[in-house]
């Protein structure tokens, strides 16, 4: 993107790929590595063993006792936090520049050094329980998200929650762990993105000074998994609570990837979400909640950085007296007009310029920089997608929009999911 300093990018000889992009700011670093393991690539019957795992990678290791992490970032009034998602698992610190290789050691050190004995199984595993009841079993919302999921995906692993199911979660064991953790957590299954106030050379001599000591794991297997069947159905996931206040529901389609797509497909399905819903400049929004006045909200979302197929979703509830049917039929009519006329090329270019311009503002966040990197790097892309990417939406046309929601958004192939008040079941 213009602006910045251009990004770089080197391996280390035990095939750890690090990303290092300037910004000088500040005298402040975000230090993220991400492993190309994330939930859809669990073995059967051990879901939720990659986020278990995120929860172990904060335990003692031979060299660090437990918590010495987290003090060492805190004394220094750093931040860190760590994420696991259907393709990937990732940890980060945001600290002053002059604790870079500091984080570094951290990590390089827990890659391969981890102490797992059964108490700590046990523990952690607990706490990914009561996290799952409270995060999922007392959410209605995440209920019906994950129901909705294991709808839509027939076949893929994205249908199985991040978090895994209850009881699988209740069987994972130290053996179970040590071998996921010998499968995945070596340098040549992991990137290092670093973003902030850092010479690159220097970085790259300080992970050569500390993940370069690891190494090289055994060699991974191509990440297959299971494809997509084609969906020549209708479905519905209904679920009526008493905690829910007001009704929602949401409509999906199994559709490409940036990893996945043809040429020019996932940027038109990209502008499409922004056009149908991706603010109050949207059609969604300006003709439910604004002129209709029935909606409370609407919204479109794409997925796009996946390593595999990924899905496009509408989302509306309602406003006052309306009737949930009534912002369904709406957003239904929305859909079908694109299908039919297409966008008009001024909405398409004012599309353009806040999708762009949003990717601008991303280089304020260092956190928001290095999640765009190591994603897309994490799902089969490169940084040069990454740079190319404004210039290929810029040269989406109307025409390719018309065609993705006319090839992907079949209202008769698609899941929808409703969120009810209990007294509206059956409605």
């Amino acid at each position: 993107m213009a602006g910045e300093e251009s990004p770089s990018d080197f391996l280390l000889h035990n095939g750890m790929e690090v990303v290092v992009i300037p910004d000088h700011r500040a005298p402040v670093v975000t230090h993220m590595i991400w492993y190309k393991i994330g939930s859809a690539d669990e073995p059967p019957g051990n879901s939720g063993i990659a986020h278990f795992f995120e929860h172990l990678m904060f335990k003692a290791t031979a060299n660090h006792a437990a918590g010495e992490l987290d003090r060492a970032v805190s004394e220094i009034g750093g931040s860190k936090n760590a994420f696991t998602y259907y393709d990937f698992t990732a940890f980060h610190e945001t600290v002053p520049s002059s604790a870079l290789e500091q984080m570094m050691g951290f990590e390089a050190d827990r890659m391969r050094n981890l102490v797992l004995t059964d108490d700590v199984i046990k523990t952690e595993r607990d706490v990914v329980l009561e996290e799952r009841r409270s995060r999922i079993e007392n959410n209605p919302q995440a209920v019906l998200t994950e129901e909705l999921d294991a709808t839509l995906w027939q076949n893929q692993p994205y249908r199985i929650s991040v978090v895994g199911w209850m009881q699988e979660i209740q069987q994972l064991n130290r053996e179970d762990a040590k071998a996921f953790y010998d499968a995945y957590y070596h340098p040549n299954n992991a990137v290092l993105v670093v973003v902030g106030d850092v010479d690159p050379d220097a970085v790259k001599a300080m992970a050569e000074r500390t993940y370069g000591k690891i190494a090289r794991g055994p060699d991974l297997p191509p990440r297959i998994r299971p494809v997509e069947p084609e969906q020549n159905t209708k479905r519905t996931v209904t679920l009526a609570d008493a905690r829910v206040s007001v009704p929602s529901f949401s409509t999906q389609w199994v559709v490409p990837s940036y990893h996945t797509a043809k040429p020019g497909e996932a940027e038109a399905l990209d502008l499409l979400a922004e056009i149908l819903g991706g603010d109050n400049h949207s059609r969604l929004y300006q003709e439910l909640v604004v002129k209709q006045g029935i909606a409370s909200d609407a919204a479109a979302y794409f997925q796009g950085t996946m390593l595999d197929a990924t899905n496009f979703t509408v989302y509306g509830a309602p406003r006052g007296d309306a009737r949930l049917a009534d912002v369904e039929a709406a957003i239904d009519a929305e859909i079908a007009r694109v299908v039919k006329d297409g966008v008009t090329e001024d909405e398409l270019e004012r599309a353009k310029t806040r999708f762009v311009r949003s990717m601008i503002f991303t280089r304020d966040k260092q956190d928001e920089m290095a999640k765009m990197y190591g994603s897309t790097l994490a799902t089969g892309g490169n940084v040069k997608d990454v740079q190319e990417w404004p210039d290929r939406i810029r040269k989406v046309t109307a025409a390719e929009v018309k065609a993705v929601a006319a090839r992907y958004l079949v209202l008769d192939h698609s899941t929808t999911g409703y969120l009810l008040p209990q007294q509206q079941a059956g409605n």
